[in-house]
């Protein structure tokens, strides 16, 4: 009963967005939002409106209350098809989220599925210029704070396998050798090119990834601290994530590191042994062949 009531009510929140009536819009950046359901008139039916306009940021809803309509529209317009995924913080509560498709309500968030809320969720957008979100409040019966927090990301997917990627991972991440060319690309295009050697490997069965501890001698690139120098040591370490059937293991030697960075995570490309990077990077660069320059010092 109480379930048929909730579907009843998001059919008709959702005949209100399709009429294009009962909108009230919020201030928003370009990139991310923070609101709260306190500052709403509580006896209004209208449903609030967010419009952001990156590939990549934030949402803070605070005390949620009835609903929140969130458009995504990036620059994006030499795209055909994109991949949304979302990330719900780990103490994500008070609403459950939904992806609009041909005027139907699709869920990508529950509340109700703890379990999962520490997963990225990713789905498929067949229009890259406007992708909307439903956020739907949860019923409380008290005002004890609760937020309803993601970070989500717009990502091309030309190289997608299919629709419904269940891991955001599995967009770019490499299990198999990459091409001389792909190396050479990778030290040009990626968020982080690192030269080291591997610590240690963990693996997390349950979410299907495993993580790679670098130590490293060199950092060409980084888009943000994920790798961080010992003052004492002068060497770099940090985290980068893969998936666990790329069966990832310790090894030793002196490899560069490549690939990019998602939600804050470095997530690993292209990972040559240095030397034979070294040797067909020369080789491209006496033919006149490398994309890009690199400075080895």
């Amino acid at each position: 009963m109480a379930l048929g009531r909730a579907a009843r009510r998001l059919r008709l929140l959702l005949l209100l967005l399709l009429a294009g009536s009962g909108l009230e819009p919020c201030a928003a950046d370009r990139c991310s939002w923070k609101g709260s359901g306190l500052s709403w008139e509580p006896r209004s039916r209208t449903v609030e409106q967010v419009h952001l306009r990156c590939t990549e940021g934030s949402l803070e809803w605070l005390y949620p209350a009835r609903a929140l309509r969130v458009v995504l529209e990036p620059n994006l317009s030499s795209t055909r098809h994109i991949t949304v995924c979302i990330k719900p913080a780990s103490d994500f509560q008070g609403a459950s989220i939904y992806v609009e498709r041909a005027g139907q309500l699709h869920l990508v968030v529950s509340e109700a599925e703890k379990a999962r809320l520490r997963h990225v969720s990713c789905f498929s957008a067949h229009t890259p210029q406007r992708v909307a979100l439903f956020l739907q409040a949860s019923p409380q019966r008290d005002i004890s704070r609760r937020t309803a927090s993601f970070q989500y990301e717009l990502l091309s997917n030309q190289s997608t396998a299919g629709p419904d990627v269940q891991k955001m991972a599995l967009v770019e991440a490499m299990c198999r050798p990459c091409d001389n060319m792909e190396l050479l690309m990778a030290i040009c295009s990626s968020d982080f090119v690192v030269r080291g050697s591997i610590r240690n490997v963990s693996h997390d069965p349950e979410n299907h990834m495993s993580q790679v501890e670098v130590s490293g001698q060199k950092v060409y690139r980084q888009k943000n601290r994920i790798f961080r120098q010992d003052e004492a040591t002068g060497e770099w370490r940090g985290p980068i994530k893969t998936l666990l059937r790329c069966k990832v293991k310790k090894g030793a030697g002196d490899f560069l590191f490549t690939g990019n960075e998602h939600f804050g995570e470095a997530w690993l490309g292209c990972a040559p042994r240095f030397k034979d990077f070294s040797s067909i990077y020369q080789t491209a660069r006496e033919r006149g062949t490398n994309p890009c320059e690199f400075q080895f010092r």
